[in-house]
């Protein structure tokens, strides 16, 4: 896990993309009007807030199997203070019944996006159908718990290719695609 300023910019270089949208969103629990929407509207402002025991699940799942390489989970422990995870376990597999261990995260007083890296045991991005955020403590004992924001990101193939290999047109009709505008 490693603090990360902003999760805009490996989007914005084209090497990952966002794919909670494609994703079913629940909750274990939640407040009136502190749920799902609240956690995805990329608001720093507003978040999610659980209502009942730990562990509080956040559930995502995907309809097909979905290549995941990072999650992002903002929270403040200056605004949230007790609210705010201590301990977080992401967990995956293809349904509730099958979700294994991926990793387990301490947070120490968290302020921004903290990006935790979802590899499999060869280092690569793991492909899932389902992933579940599990938080297993909070700061000073909390019983409820606020995340403000999370980000769920999978590499995207290369777009780009070579232009070299397309320049050796030999006939008039390919050397007026030569060049591209």
């Amino acid at each position: 896990m490693t603090s990360e300023k902003d999760p805009l910019a490996s989007e914005r270089s084209g090497t990952v993309r966002e794919v909670g949208n494609h994703a079913i969103w629940s909750l274990s629990s939640c407040k009136p009007g502190f749920g799902i929407d609240q956690l995805r509207d990329d608001c720093m402002d507003t978040y999610w807030q659980s209502d009942g025991q730990l562990p509080h699940l956040v559930n995502i799942q995907f309809q097909r199997k979905t290549m995941v390489s990072h999650i992002y989970i903002y929270t403040d422990y200056k605004l949230d203070e007790s609210y705010t995870p201590s301990r977080i376990s992401i967990r995956a597999g293809t349904h509730f019944n099958d979700l294994q261990e991926i990793e387990v995260i301490e947070l120490i007083e968290p302020s921004g996006w903290e990006m935790i890296p979802i590899k499999d045991i060869h280092d690569r991005p793991i492909r899932t159908y389902m992933i579940q955020i599990a938080v297993l403590s909070n700061h000073q004992n909390g019983r409820d718990t606020h995340m403000r924001q999370i980000k769920i990101h999978s590499p995207c193939e290369p777009t780009s290719f070579d232009i070299n290999k397309f320049r050796n047109f030999s006939t008039v009709q390919f050397q007026q695609y030569a060049t591209i505008r």
